[in-house]
């Protein structure tokens, strides 16, 4: 279950940001779902950003008490690299594996992968990302994907993966090719376009800019005429100007009209289908 991607903007002074997407979609057949499962995690501390696909219950429950621990002072120091992170994050994994009853809790029939994406302390211009992933042959074992020359995905996820990739070579040679925008116009085409019952819900999305000193955010999403955060509908509750928002064409929006910024660059999304 799940689409989770992962992709770097670049512009003329090299790596600009990295952005994390993933469908809210937590399915236990073709009939039995839930669309409101968080599945991305932005630390408030540190410009790190974690997202999962595959098994639901492990990484839910192992995420966020990493990310705590690590908002906490516990896990990183403040000149820790990004490769000193995600190794930090991948030994609490592993501890946290250990005691878990897998066989037991389902794990053992399913798969799973964790994505770390970061900056580097001491060189804005640096990203990293990193995925952990364990089936039952493998165990655990990693990729690294380096930062490519021109906007574009870093890892494609799940079991929406396939259906996204297929409609990303549209987006590949359209008019926004080499875009960041690119890639969150194909996610959100894809996710309201899917054959596949165990993806669907909205986009949660988070992000690290490079920007020195800063950390990374979680954004809200306008999907459907709809405020979501991380996957719920929020628009009964309050303080929506507290968060950044962004529409389907991944543009800047008025929290409190949902429409783009007056300031904020316009980006139709050509290829989306109706």
């Amino acid at each position: 279950m799940t689409l989770l991607v992962c992709w770097a903007g670049i512009d003329t002074k090299g790596p600009s940001s990295l952005y994390m997407a993933a469908d809210s979609r937590v399915s236990w057949n073709d009939s039995a779902y839930f669309n409101y499962g968080r599945k991305v995690f932005a630390f408030k501390r540190w410009p790190d950003v974690l997202g999962y696909c595959g098994d639901v219950l492990f990484p839910s429950l192992a995420l966020g008490q990493i990310v705590e621990l690590a908002d906490a002072g516990l896990l990183f120091s403040g000149n820790s690299s990004p490769k000193q992170k995600f190794q930090a994050i991948v030994n609490k994994l592993n501890d946290l594996f250990r005691e878990y009853p897998a066989l037991h809790a389902g794990l053992a029939e399913n798969a799973l992968s964790v994505v770390h994406g970061s900056r580097d302390p001491l060189n804005n211009k640096t990203f990293f990302s990193h995925t952990i992933s364990w089936d039952k042959t493998r165990g655990w074992y990693g990729e690294e994907q380096k930062m490519p020359s021109a906007s574009g995905v870093l890892f494609a996820l799940g079991s929406g993966a396939a259906e996204f990739q297929e409609n990303f070579a549209r987006y590949e040679s359209g008019p926004t090719k080499e875009t960041s925008r690119a890639v969150f116009h194909c996610f959100c085409d894809a996710l309201a376009n899917t054959s596949n019952p165990t993806v669907g819900g909205a986009p949660q999305l988070v992000g690290v800019i490079r920007k020195p000193n800063s950390v990374s955010t979680t954004f809200g999403v306008i999907y459907e005429g709809r405020r979501t955060f991380l996957g719920a509908h929020v628009d009964n509750l309050r303080n929506f100007d507290t968060v950044q928002w962004r529409n389907a064409n991944f543009e800047r929006c008025d929290s409190t009209t949902m429409q783009k910024l007056p300031t904020a660059q316009a980006q139709p999304d050509a290829l989306r289908r109706l």
